[in-house]
């Protein structure tokens, strides 16, 4: 084999490197539509499992009465509320209902899981659950109960559905759509399909002794915490279950500065992360474990608007070099915006969001930009800066 034939045989690997993540989700609904079944939940009653509520905030309180006030809300009664206000003037935060506990630590903290660590040690009692909330989280009144719902069926690990709280600027919109696109191939599907929900950094809930299994020996700085966390529950041999009906709404970037900052630390923890999927796939080839190798697959997808891009470039390039190529690229891309728009109309989208698709190419332009910001992403902020003032508590 000549070095010509290498370099050809090293494009031909690369193009399917990129074009099978336009193909999969199409593949991942065929197979749902195939496998699909009723999922029957244990409807007897059962006690009331306990809940320690975790919601964390960095230098910014601005949105915490309102998510206090949404959990309070909750049609359920046995958790308690730990806020961890880090880097905060917690002055303002004063609660009468003594469900809510108001936790300033003594030094910057920095860090997702070293807050959720400052709560579990100082829990007021041994909570069997916990689940994280963001501070600009709200929560739907039924929260945890449906969150049981997966928990007593024997799951561990659950994540809820992040629905946008705000859609009221062009990027909020985008932003919601991609939650929505997600939230159905890398929920909602791959769960039904026998592997794991992906995590969401919020919104998600675990039994308290496999979070302090999976994190307890780590010391996790920056983003990408839900990475390393959903890693190393499903290579324990664990699913996360996916709950559609266990909803917060989350605050979505409303500026383009919000959004290129946000993004770089995004994109930074995939190229930090993606080579987790190697040891899951290979764990599930060798186990025959179909939940550790899809779930492998799905994490070594680059971001949605990269392989898009690279995509572009691979059909570009194939007029010149390989037309008939060109055009699988082309039914590729077909194939991928029928399975787009499927995702919007199965999940009932709201019209703003349909609306707001014409500014696709805005919303990648600042990805684009964010690619820039990378290497330094966490060095910006350990955390979004919002700046949509809630009105009103679900």
């Amino acid at each position: 084999m000549n070095i010509q034939d290498i370099i050809k045989l090293i494009w031909y690997v690369f193009q399917i490197a990129i074009g099978y993540n336009l193909v999969l989700p199409f593949l991942l609904l065929v197979l749902y539509a195939i496998v699909k079944k009723k999922t029957e939940h244990n409807l007897t009653s059962k006690p009331e499992a306990d809940y320690a509520i975790i919601v964390t905030a960095y230098e910014q309180t601005t949105l915490i009465p309102a998510v206090v006030a949404s959990l309070l809300k909750l049609n359920y009664s046995n958790f308690l509320i730990y806020i961890v206000a880090d880097k905060c003037d917690v002055s303002d935060l004063k609660f009468e209902d003594d469900r809510v506990i108001v936790l300033r630590p003594e030094q910057t903290l920095s860090s997702n899981t070293r807050s959720h660590f400052y709560a579990i040690n100082r829990f007021k009692r041994a909570h069997e659950r916990l689940t994280i909330i963001d501070s600009d989280n709200l929560v739907d009144p039924n929260y945890l109960l449906e969150l049981n719902k997966l928990f007593d069926l024997g799951f561990s690990a659950v994540q809820g559905v992040r629905d946008a709280k705000n859609l009221d600027t062009l990027y909020a919109a985008l932003d919601g759509a991609r939650d929505i696109y997600y939230h159905f191939y890398d929920g909602k599907l791959l769960y039904n399909v026998g592997s794991s929900a992906t995590l969401a950094g919020s919104g998600m809930a675990f039994t308290t002794q496999l979070y302090k299994e999976c994190l307890g020996h780590l010391d996790i700085t920056g983003a990408g915490f839900d990475k390393i966390l959903q890693k190393e529950i499903v290579s324990r041999g664990y699913r996360i279950a996916f709950a559609n009906d266990a909803i917060v709404f989350d605050e979505k970037t409303s500026k383009s500065d919000q959004l290129v900052n946000q993004r770089a630390r995004w994109i930074n923890t995939w190229f930090k992360y993606f080579s987790f999927g190697f040891g899951l796939i290979g764990k599930g080839i060798f186990q025959l474990n179909w939940n550790k190798f899809l779930f492998g697959l799905i994490l070594l997808r680059p971001p949605l608007f990269i392989f898009l891009l690279i995509g572009l470039f691979c059909m570009l390039l194939n007029l010149i070099l390989n037309p008939f190529l060109a055009l699988i690229w082309f039914l590729g891309f077909v194939i991928f915006i029928i399975g787009f728009i499927l995702a919007l109309a199965i999940n009932n989208t709201d019209a703003r969001i349909y609306k707001s698709l014409w500014g696709i190419p805005t919303f990648i332009f600042y990805q684009v930009l964010s690619l820039l910001k990378v290497r330094n992403a966490n060095k910006h902020s350990v955390a979004t800066k919002h700046f949509h003032a809630d009105k009103k508590t679900q």
